[in-house]
């Protein structure tokens, strides 16, 4: 990861200078399996032998519209035909992942992100799901009851949740049938751990690429009543139920959700 933020960040020399307020901070993500890429920015080469599930950054960039083409590793001058061409517009002071992945139907597509960087209450972690996988939708329970229903890609889904370990499982969408699990994630306080479903089922090339923002503690507040800092408010469903959940769909290849089912569809990419 220090290489390939090395490289984009040389890469990215030549851009405008802008000021701090005038710039926005970009991860870069590799979400196409089998496919080791060279990634160019409004032209100039910013990633050179990018390989599936790296992640680069984050640096910053001037706010305003950019050029992101992707081009097969064996075309180093960019200059051939491309795997990806798509634009992204930046809003200064705001954190984004561009995400090179699969759309449902399996084709090369890039989504921009924008990453949600506001404080977490002490003793809390944020948990963001991201469905950037060629694969079906899902459905993800929690204590073996549905808590998110047919979760699609690129939808995305967070939740700000007791730090800790947590568990859940997924089945088939609107099935019983238990596709994986149980499994467990641990979720460090003060963080927000970005998880992308990434590949295809089709190809069987599923697997999961992991981003961590940190730096997002307050001041510590009283400390969360429950067991292993799983409390239960005591109304509706409990927050460790949305947590496993969410936990899960991590490490199931699919969307999110969140405390408050907080559910977004990216912006579309002008191709």
């Amino acid at each position: 990861m220090a290489a390939t933020a090395v490289a984009l960040a040389a890469g990215l020399a030549a851009a405008p200078s802008a000021g701090a307020a005038d710039t926005a901070q970009v991860s870069v993500i590799h979400g196409i399996p089998n496919t080791p890429v060279n990634v160019f920015v409004d032209g100039k080469s910013a990633l050179a032998g990018f390989k599936p599930g790296a992640v680069a950054g984050p640096l910053a960039l001037p706010a305003g519209p950019h050029t992101v083409t992707v081009f097969p590793a064996s075309d180093t001058s960019g200059t051939g035909t491309p795997v990806i061409k798509a634009s992204a517009s930046l809003e200064s002071g705001r954190n984004y992942s561009l995400v090179a992945h699969l759309s449902a139907d399996g084709k090369p597509t890039l989504t921009p992100f924008a990453n949600d960087t506001s404080s977490v209450a002490a003793g809390q972690a944020r948990l963001v799901v991201r469905h950037t996988a060629a694969a079906p939708a899902v459905d993800v329970r929690a204590n073996g009851k549905v808590a998110f229903a047919d979760l699609t890609n690129p939808n995305e889904a967070k939740a700000d949740l007791p730090a800790g370990t947590i568990s859940a499982d997924v089945v088939l969408a609107g099935t019983s049938n238990v596709a994986l699990g149980p499994a467990d994630l641990n979720l460090k306080e003060g963080t927000s751990t970005v998880v992308y479903a990434a590949g295809s089922a089709t190809d069987k090339t599923l697997t999961l690429v992991t981003q961590t923002i940190s730096g997002l503690h307050s001041a510590p507040g009283g400390v969360p009543a429950g067991t292993g800092g799983l409390a239960d408010r005591g109304t509706g469903t409990p927050d460790w139920a949305w947590a496993a959940a969410a936990a899960f769909l991590a490490v199931a290849l699919t969307g999110g959700a969140g405390l408050y089912r907080t559910v977004r569809r990216p912006g579309p990419v002008r191709g």
